[in-house]
């Protein structure tokens, strides 16, 4: 039973912090309070990736409508969050910090063959969701050199800020935010800023810090345009447009 209690340990405490808290009952170690901390936040970033993206999945389903939403910016920020999946495998980082991405993948391809298909293009997303599926294979197969993976996760950081912006200009130029879900803003927002803490706790990969705070600027932004555009009503937009 001892024994099995400390392999569950290990889910939220390190190796090192194991024996600290259990075997030395040394509850005050700062570094491995940190390190908990970061373990917790990161299963329950991972927890709420299970959720974050579905408000955005039923808004569009309900209205049957992609309005607002730009596609370009989700393949992009699907790019960037496959990558960094990839990538985090691949060099064998802890669950905990990049669980989550499997998670938002799955729900950012449902949310980019959605809008494709209400926008008339049913074949083109059938056809992006096979290429997708052949893509991760490839990229967790072990088939793509990781000197390939390491490029591609540093593409990431100006990535993300480009379909973000993309996004942030979309909303703009509409006057509203269209289909996107607050909800669904919100816990993007709060999530990468706390990546960015389990980032540097777990990984210590500069690159995969940057983009998270790439990622908490950039849905900031987005985040303000919420706030700006709550109590904008888009009918009466688009009638006094017709009427001009």
């Amino acid at each position: 039973m001892a024994e099995l209690m400390r392999n569950a340990a290990l889910l939220l405490f390190t190796k090192e912090c194991t024996e600290k808290y259990f075997d030395e009952l040394n509850f005050l170690h700062v570094g491995c309070f940190k390190a908990t901390l970061s373990k917790v936040l990161g299963m329950g970033i991972i927890g709420g990736s299970l959720l974050v993206k579905i408000p955005q999945i039923v808004k569009i389903l309900r209205n049957k409508s992609g309005e607002g939403i730009n596609i370009f910016s989700v393949l992009l920020d699907l790019f960037a969050i496959t990558t960094m999946v990839s990538y985090s495998f691949i060099n064998g980082f802890p669950f905990s910090a990049w669980g989550d991405g499997v998670f938002l993948g799955l729900q950012t391809l449902a949310i980019a063959v959605l809008v494709m298909h209400y926008n008339g293009e049913t074949a083109k997303a059938i056809a992006s969701l096979f290429a997708y599926v052949a893509v991760v294979f490839a990229a967790n197969s072990g088939a793509t050199p990781i000197y390939i993976l390491l490029a591609c996760q540093a593409i990431n950081i100006p990535i993300v800020l480009i379909s973000k912006l993309m996004q942030a200009w979309t909303n703009y130029s509409n006057g509203n935010t269209g289909q996107l879900s607050a909800a669904t803003i919100f816990m993007l927002f709060f999530g990468s800023l706390a990546r960015i803490f389990t980032s540097i706790q777990e990984t210590n990969d500069a690159t995969m810090i940057t983009m998270y705070v790439c990622s908490t600027l950039a849905n900031g932004i987005i985040v303000v345009q919420l706030f700006y555009y709550w109590n904008v009503d888009v009918k009466s937009k688009v009638k006094s447009k017709k009427k001009l």
